[in-house]
């Protein structure tokens, strides 16, 4: 599967357009690989923000395999014009990803 934020793809051509794909995931920030960042943790800024910055990478690829899986069900074999959307969700420590682009069949 190939993803890219182009509108194209170099060297392939787009034979289809199958319709807009979405991944959304969202987690806890703070969590990485099932366990959670300590309250002494969170005062150690830099393993605060190395907890923060795993914790995004895992819930950015969790996003990255939906939209894919959903292109695969259209029958897709890329999405081209892909936009990464991450926000916190209000009063917790949550972060949603959210990506869109559009699934193509290409050559």
């Amino acid at each position: 599967m190939i993803l890219t934020t182009t509108n194209s793809i170099e060297e392939h051509a787009i034979k289809d357009y199958l319709g807009i794909v979405t991944g959304i995931s969202y987690d806890s920030s703070y969590k990485h690989k099932g366990s959670k960042m300590s309250f002494k943790d969170m005062f150690n800024t830099s393993k605060y923000y190395e907890a923060y910055a795993a914790g995004l990478e895992e819930i950015k690829e969790k996003a990255f395999q939906k939209l894919s899986d959903n292109a695969k069900a259209l029958g897709a074999n890329a999405v081209v014009g892909i936009k990464i959307d991450i926000e916190p969700l209000a009063n917790s420590y949550t972060l949603m990803v959210s990506i869109t682009g559009t699934a193509v069949r290409v050559a």
